[in-house]
């Protein structure tokens, strides 16, 4: 099934999940882009659906408001995704998104909701430590240039109207990112998978080792590629979810 199959569009989801899945993996979209970022990912890994997430101020949610806060963006999200936590879940995030994924999972917890029963968290710094990456203390010119990058890795091309959209979408991304830091690490329900990635030049896998400090069920995994090899859901990646999700179906 493509990932364009019964697309709901202003809502949260890129698609509405299919009813027949043993079990989901919700994916957030990291700063200045929008769920499209996951289409060439298959609609299933393992037994597992790929359900990509959309957040507001971006794509087909463009004339919506940002979320501003990765608080607020947990608080919105999870009233559109209460209704597909009927059966096992993951939530995946990727740099800024694996924060966003982590605040939405602990709003479930406080609300009384289900859990993942895994967090695969990719490129990422523990959300106890201070906010990490090149791009958080880059000017207006130095982040046209990565939304730039970002769309051509993506198989895009930009406008001028759509580089100035993208650039304020990243930079609004950028505010929430670097606006969110826990005081103490925090241990979920579910188990995480920490992944980095060996030629990462932006987070370097060493230093997601605060990510132990969550939880008596924390895997730690490297694989090959760069900071944006999992746009093209490379084998060994799904072959590691795959092996996780079947322990959550």
């Amino acid at each position: 099934m493509s990932l364009e199959t019964g697309r709901v569009r202003g809502q949260w989801l890129l698609h509405r999940p299919s009813a027949t899945a043993p079990c989901r993996i919700f994916c957030f979209p990291y700063s200045g882009v929008g769920a499209s970022m996951y289409a060439r990912w298959p609609s299933n890994v393992g037994s597992a659906e790929v359900c990509p997430v959309q957040p507001p101020g971006r794509e087909n949610r463009l004339s919506e408001p940002h979320f501003g806060t990765f608080e607020n963006y947990a608080e919105q999200a999870i009233s559109q995704l209460q209704p597909y936590l009927d059966r096992p879940f993951a939530f995946f995030g990727h740099c800024s998104s694996a924060l966003a994924a982590f605040a939405t999972a602990c709003q479930l917890e406080r609300a009384g909701l289900p859990t993942p029963s895994r967090l695969f968290v990719s490129s990422q710094v523990a959300p106890h430590e201070p906010p990490y990456g090149r791009f958080l203390s880059m000017g207006d010119d130095e982040l046209a240039m990565e939304v730039t990058t970002l769309a051509k890795s993506m198989g895009s091309r930009l406008t001028p109207e759509l580089l100035d959209l993208g650039l304020s979408v990243m930079k609004a991304d950028i505010r929430a990112h670097k606006a969110y830091q826990l005081p103490a690490p925090v241990s979920l329900p579910g188990g995480v998978t920490a992944i980095g990635w060996d030629s990462d030049d932006e987070v370097r896998p060493e230093l997601m080792a605060g990510w132990r400090a969550y939880g008596d069920d924390v895997r730690f995994i490297t694989v090959r590629g760069t900071h944006h090899t999992f746009l093209n859901a490379p084998l060994a990646l799904v072959a590691e979810l795959a092996r996780d999700m079947e322990g959550v179906a």
